[in-house]
């Protein structure tokens, strides 16, 4: 498939799983094609990111800028914003394991992405043993390259529905703004409780539509080896950092000037990334140049789903 073909089958794919009002999982030659279709956007992700990028939304809370000060000095200092890493804080945090119990804990992340994000934990959770999985092999196989240090942190393909983990060999699954793209969110979450040893935990962070949230619901009353212990919407936080991400004087911001680019590319460049990272949830409201090339059908209007609510979610394998 062309590239236009491959974000639309995504896109496509996305509405599919999240609108769908009978929350019947997504199997076989659809599941396959979603599969594929995620796989080749992450792929050109990792060939197009920097270096340091984060691949989700973030949020933007002082409280949480400031313990990770108080571990990382000046860890917004150099090359981010540091809203994404408030996310990875916030997957630890409010566990019911502190940051100075990690040494020799098993830490797995499903949807890892470039491996940015697990990096980053294994900065505030010292001595654990982390892996990140995702299905890009070209995320992958950066994450191999540029950060992998042997058993301490060290990356593998697989699918988040077929783990390619031993049975009750996790402490700690971290999952965070993925599991919106899973065909079948009842198999990873029952994939989640056959890795986590007894007591292991699951820490979920993802955005809803009110379908989803609704499926999500229902698989949780489900399986009984996972005890969810807490659900927190944080969207309000969540919508704070894309704001301020779409600010003028912005991290963001600053980078696109950095490019060499015409100002009329950079606007239509800044308008794609602030939709794919949460602009709709945050009430984005594209500028008149946007407008006018979006009637001439170049760029487009408004893209995305109606996303309700962001939650960080904790369940413990009983």
């Amino acid at each position: 498939m062309s590239d236009p073909d491959v974000m639309t089958a995504f896109t496509s794919g996305l509405a599919d799983i999240n609108l769908d009002e009978s929350s019947t999982p997504r199997t076989g030659a659809r599941a396959a094609g979603m599969k594929s279709a995620s796989a080749s956007i992450y792929d050109m992700a990792a060939t197009l990111s920097g270096r340091g990028d984060l691949w989700n939304w973030g949020m933007d809370d002082p409280t949480l800028v400031a313990e990770i000060q108080a571990l990382l000095p000046g860890f917004t200092e150099f090359g981010t914003d540091g809203f994404s890493e408030q996310l990875y804080y916030l997957a630890l945090r409010d566990l019911p394991i502190g940051l100075d119990d990690y040494a020799g804990r098993v830490v797995l992340e499903v949807g890892c992405g470039m491996g940015e994000g697990l990096n980053f934990l294994s900065r505030i959770a010292h001595g654990a043993r982390m892996t990140g999985l995702d299905l890009s092999p070209r995320a992958v196989a950066r994450a191999t390259a540029t950060l992998s240090r042997g058993e301490d942190l060290r990356f593998v393909r697989g699918d988040a529905e077929e783990l390619p983990i031993e049975d009750g060999s996790v402490d700690i699954l971290v999952n965070i703004e993925s599991s919106h793209t899973y065909p079948d969110l009842e198999r990873f979450l029952r994939e989640a409780e056959r890795v986590l040893r007894p007591g292991g935990i699951l820490t979920h962070i993802d955005v809803f539509t009110r379908q989803r949230f609704r499926t999500m619901r229902r698989i949780t009353e489900e399986i009984h080896g996972l005890k969810w212990i807490a659900d927190h919407d944080i969207s309000a936080e969540v919508r704070a950092a894309v704001r301020r991400r779409m600010a003028p004087d912005s991290h963001f911001r600053r980078v696109l000037d950095r490019q060499r680019m015409n100002p009329l590319v950079r606007r239509i460049a800044a308008h794609s990334q602030i939709l794919m990272f949460g602009g709709m949830f945050a009430g984005y409201q594209p500028p008149t140049s946007i407008r006018v090339l979006s009637k001439l059908g170049i760029v487009p209007w408004m893209s995305g789903l109606p996303m309700e609510s962001y939650r960080h979610q904790v369940a413990v394998r009983t």
